[in-house]
């Protein structure tokens, strides 16, 4: 009688799963959602709907989807034993249905005033049923632990599922997403680790024309002798030739294979970086005429953008800069430096460094892609056990750098903001430095020595194809007043809203999962009598 696991990754941009049959260890089904549930692109989004509409909504939302999921691997869920979880602490805490006001708010009196208990996060073995998981009555669900309520399961898998942690020689591994955890092993045995808190600009939000990575995005920007090339991705989800365009005015040089809808942030980075070599951009002012970049279809990157991006980027130097005085280190001590999450795999490593996304002393950059997938995978099948994670996270708890209340990254993000934000040369950033007694940084390697470990998020998709799944499901509400002129469905880059008329005004509805949160809104901006307020309206469950 064949048995099976399943993993389940639980990102912050969607949901993926594996189905293994446990004779042989094969992968035989795979599963994704290309969207998040939760309303919002971000974990700060996802934390903001939680607070308003409620914990246990959020949860139904997660639960739901992975039931989704799970009834499309083609496998006989009575038979599954196993399901191996893994994610960063707000997601794993919704998924158990768990305390999360600990994660929302900072501080311990006002945890106190809202009489909040210490909530433990050392990882659990649940029935399925009890979760709400359909169809599995015999399996078992692993909870991976946290090491503190910004360092998740998901950044344990990126230290143990690389091996990096047990690197002989200095390296530098970051995840680049919203939270951009991030870890300096020492060589030493010491292992130093932070969260900074970089912002949604990597997922392409709080750009003007951001999206997610989905067909149709802008993915790179590169220079040629004719122009800037665009590159977008097909329906297939692999990049494609775009447009070859001038800069300065947005005149087509060269017809591309494919229109344009927007960009992704890695899209963005490209942007930056050749913005910034060309001399086209010192952030975050951009010279040209009308002040904007230009790219294919309409598509350009505003002083705005340049200042959002800036801000995440800097967050993540001003991190890894921290954690690298922490632990009595500097820039040209670390010859290795990983690159982890989507972003972190397919975002161009070399124009990454050439903005600062990566410690410039790097002589090898290393990308790895998503790890969460793989920690579930050994958690399901038994490879990998709690015990030896739970000891793990201990360790790991020793060197951890709160940066939310370290004076070091206080002074390095006031640089990063005035490098980004203010106009300031990055020319003076070595004298910036000097006046918090630190080393100068120091400037990229002329060469640097670039792997891609993995093509792709998932292993295994070219025998085992992946299915896709609608994860989302519906908010509506009505609109007093609403004259249906359709501006908020024009304004909508995710083309999440609809609007039908109804006595008095109109009828709402919002898609979930395509809904960028509270990060965008534009719906409610284009309104131009305030008529539209999405934290009102009702989910459907």
């Amino acid at each position: 009688m064949t048995e099976y696991a399943i993993a389940l990754d639980i990102g912050t941009s969607g949901l993926r799963c594996q189905a293994i049959d446990l004779s042989t260890g094969k992968t035989v089904g795979t599963a994704i959602t290309q969207r998040h549930p939760i309303p919002g692109m971000n974990v700060i989004d996802h934390v903001n709907f939680a607070m308003k509409s409620g914990a246990d909504v959020a949860n139904k939302l997660i639960v739901k989807c992975a039931n989704q999921l799970f009834a499309k691997l083609n496998i006989d869920l009575s038979k599954v034993k196993k399901v191996g979880v893994c994610g960063n602490t707000f997601q794993m805490s919704l998924f158990q249905n768990i305390e999360i006001r600990d994660l929302a708010f900072a501080g311990e009196n006002m945890l106190k005033t809202l009489g909040v208990q210490k909530v433990e996060r050392n990882g659990a073995i649940l029935k399925a049923s009890d979760m709400g998981l359909i169809g599995m009555p015999d399996a078992e669900v692993i909870i991976p632990p946290a090491v503190r309520h910004e360092i998740g399961a998901d950044a344990i898998a990126m230290l143990l599922v690389t091996n990096v942690a047990d690197a002989k020689e200095p390296c530098l591994v970051v995840d680049y997403g919203t939270n951009a955890e991030m870890a300096l092993i020492c060589g030493d045995g010491r292992i130093f680790t932070g969260s900074a808190a970089a912002g949604p600009a990597m997922e392409g939000q709080e750009i003007e024309r951001g999206m997610l990575a989905a067909p149709g995005a802008i993915s790179d920007v590169n220079l040629t002798d004719d122009g800037w090339r665009c590159t977008v991705l097909d329906e297939s989800m692999i990049p494609q030739e775009g447009d070859t365009i001038n800069p300065l005015t947005g005149e087509v040089v060269k017809k591309g294979k494919l229109r344009a809808v927007g960009i992704t942030g890695t899209g963005t980075v490209a942007a930056l970086y050749c913005g910034i070599k060309t001399g086209i951009i010192t952030p975050p002012n951009i010279n040209t005429a009308d002040g904007k970049l230009h790219l294919q279809d309409g598509i350009d990157i505003s002083s705005h953008d340049v200042d959002e991006a800036g801000k995440a980027i800097g967050a993540m130097r001003a991190g890894f800069l921290t954690l690298l005085d922490a632990a009595g280190m500097w820039t040209g001590d670390v010859k290795t430096a990983y690159m982890s999450g989507a972003s972190g795999l397919y975002v161009d490593a070399l124009k990454a460094l050439g903005i600062g996304m990566v410690v410039p002393g790097a002589e090898h950059i290393i990308q790895f892609g998503n790890t969460s997938i793989e920690m579930a995978r050994k958690l399901a099948s038994g490879q990998e056990d709690l015990d030896h994670l739970r000891k793990f996270a201990e360790k790991l708890k020793t060197e951890h750098c709160m940066f939310a209340t370290s004076e070091t990254f206080k002074n390095l993000y006031s640089i990063e903001y005035s490098v980004w934000c203010t106009s300031m040369p990055m020319s003076m950033y070595d004298d910036m430095l000097a006046m918090y007694n630190m080393k100068p940084l120091g400037e990229p390697k002329e060469h640097v020595d670039v792997k891609r470990l993995a093509k792709a998020d998932l292993p295994d998709t070219e025998q085992c194809p992946v299915v896709t799944v609608e994860s989302g499901t519906f908010l509506t509400g009505k609109v007093e007043g609403c004259i249906l002129c359709g501006k908020c469905v024009k304004r909508c880059p995710e083309h999440a809203i609809s609007i039908s008329p109804c006595d008095g005004g109109s009828i709402a509805s919002v898609a979930s999962d395509k809904c960028a949160g509270t990060a965008c809104r534009h719906c409610e901006k284009s309104c131009k009598d305030k008529l539209l307020h999405l934290d009102g309206f009702t989910i459907e469950l």
